[in-house]
């Protein structure tokens, strides 16, 4: 009975990795269902959102090997946001560890609407800002604004991370960068950057759940392969609106369950 009910569960959330891991190749937002397939699946928070980061951070890793160009003609602007974004990861990470877990379940619904928020938001932000247009991306140096602020999109992509990307996309527009997908490149490297360092202090503390984030790094690097196949053929804006509704409908739920 316990066998069968691990194989279900296993099943389960297999499933929700593919279909996560192909929305981040899409239209991103896939942790909105990941992270709380975990809570479902009876993880403790903390340890839930610390094995999302794991299995996303593989998909996210294996997509970042599909942008060599677009990073190889940022090098000079990633070497030094690299380091901030590797930075904050860690102290993301190292701030979630130290949070009790019964603040953190508490700051659950918070957390997924300002992910909902960054989600709703990200597309919009670029239509409203005016930079000036970059020469050459070799020449290109970050501001000390982007510094600063990718800093803080480290800390918060190592406790939480959810959205993080749109806001990273936003600053690249602020930089001046107007190429999707040298923007989607820097976006995609510097997220597997900070979730790949926040492993560092999660694999310590051993707060990983393995045999969960085993099998969701799985469905997310086939979701990304699949997503990335199928993408064409989808409306993005049709894949986004029906994240939103999933966002909203589970941060209410959460809202719902914690203060109820």
């Amino acid at each position: 009975m316990l066998t069968s009910h691990v194989l279900v569960t296993d099943s389960l959330l297999l499933l929700t990795a593919i279909v996560a891991g192909a929305l981040n190749s899409v239209a991103g937002g896939g942790s909105f269902l990941s992270f709380p397939a975990l809570l479902f699946a009876g993880l403790p928070p903390i340890m839930a959102n610390a094995t999302n980061n794991t299995a996303m951070w593989v998909g996210t890793a294996s997509s970042a090997g599909g942008y060599r160009e677009e990073v190889a003609k940022s090098r000079r602007y990633l070497v030094a946001v690299a380091i901030v974004s590797a930075i904050g990861g860690v102290t993301g990470a190292i701030i979630l560890l130290r949070t009790p877990s019964s603040l953190f379940t508490k700051l659950i619904p918070f957390l997924l609407l300002v992910a909902t928020l960054l989600f709703i938001a990200g597309p919009l932000l670029p239509r409203y800002i005016k930079t000036p247009k970059l020469a050459r991306h070799e020449d290109h140096r970050p501001s000390a604004q982007t510094m600063v602020g990718q800093l803080a999109v480290g800390v918060y992509g190592g406790y939480f991370g959810a959205g993080m990307g749109f806001v990273m996309l936003a600053m690249l527009v602020l930089e001046g960068f107007e190429n999707i997908h040298d923007m989607n490149g820097i976006k995609t490297f510097l997220s597997a950057i900070i979730n790949g360092v926040a492993l560092i202090p999660f694999v310590i503390a051993r707060a990983i759940a393995w045999p969960e984030a085993i099998v969701m790094s799985l469905g997310a690097m086939l979701g990304g392969y699949l997503g990335a196949r199928v993408a064409r053929r989808l409306p993005p804006e049709g894949v986004r609106r029906g994240i939103i509704v999933i966002a909203i409908v589970l941060t209410a739920y959460f809202f719902v369950k914690t203060f109820a």
